[in-house]
């Protein structure tokens, strides 16, 4: 089970309600709400191995480089020997760092890789993993490493974490008429304004959907526009040889990389916490002791 880690907490900060530490200032509602996620998920679907997939930088300068409207909506600051500042509520900031100090007590691995998101973590985990994979996310970019053949699904969250949905290729063929591994190519073509991709202009869904059944995936669209005996249509032709700028770079930024030098062992869900004493100090700390006795039990079994 791959966890995109970010989007959980998100969700977890938006849909639990403010609750404070005792000291009274700070909030710990993404905390405990992540610890819950992962209690529930672990008690529904038993792992054998679990990883909190982790966004070492959240807009990678390649990606930035190739096009420079990527998620620029979000920055705050751009700094120029790090990543840049991501626009994350403070009340939720505060929590990041605890975040990941009561997953080291619990042995819980999290995994990143210097200048890649965590949807890259996940891309290379889930190719060749060996074993079925279950994807946590709220985020549809993920869609694209759907693989019915290889058991890799996604466990889309976006209707909270009861009400989640166990996407396979049939689901995502049924909700967007292509195929998982179009998917990628899909949102190319489309745009998705909460990634800044601006898409092809004058090309929706059902166009993309409808060029991506016709000729099979970006390369096979952009050369059936450019040859004058295909038989793509002179609306879509147009607008494809429009964006050509914007075809040529899109696609590497939007495809999650798959190919990361990450370990592939390691990960065996713990059965007990790796520091038992120092979950207890941090749930006596920042008012954890529900969560904590929750996922102490989901990991016992």
């Amino acid at each position: 089970m791959l966890l995109d880690t970010a989007s959980m907490y998100f969700r977890a900060f938006f849909g639990v309600p403010e609750i404070l530490a005792p000291d009274g200032k700070t909030p710990v509602n993404a905390v405990r709400g992540l610890m819950d996620f992962i209690s529930r998920l672990v008690d529904e679907y038993r792992p054998s191995d679990l990883v909190c997939c982790w966004d070492n930088d959240w807009r990678p300068q390649w990606r930035v480089d190739l096009l420079p409207t990527y998620k620029t909506h979000r920055v705050v600051e751009e700094v120029a020997s790090a990543p840049d500042i991501e626009q994350v509520p403070d009340p939720l900031q505060v929590q990041v760092p605890l975040i990941l100090e009561v997953l080291a007590a619990f042995g819980i691995p999290v995994v990143g890789a210097d200048g890649y998101e965590a949807d890259d973590v996940i891309g290379t985990l889930a190719t060749g993993a060996g074993q079925p994979v279950d994807v946590v996310t709220g985020d549809r970019d993920l869609f694209q490493v759907v693989d019915d053949a290889a058991d890799v699904r996604v466990l889309y969250i976006a209707r909270g974490i009861s009400r989640h949905e166990r996407v396979t290729n049939d689901w995502v063929r049924d909700k967007y008429g292509v195929d998982a591994r179009q998917y990628a190519d899909y949102a190319t073509l489309r745009g998705d304004a909460s990634d800044g991709l601006p898409g092809v202009k004058g090309v929706g869904d059902k166009t993309a959907a409808t060029l991506l059944g016709r000729f099979g995936d970006m390369a096979g669209i952009i050369a059936a526009a450019q040859d004058p005996a295909s038989d793509m249509g002179p609306g879509p032709r147009g607008k494809i040889k429009a964006a050509a700028d914007y075809l040529a770079v899109a696609p590497q930024v939007v495809a999650v990389a798959r190919d990361l030098d990450l370990p592939r062992t390691g990960y065996a869900l713990p059965r007990t916490p790796a520091d038992p004493d120092r979950v207890l100090a941090l749930a006596q700390q920042w008012n954890l002791s529900g969560p904590a006795e929750r996922l102490v039990n989901a990991l016992a079994g």
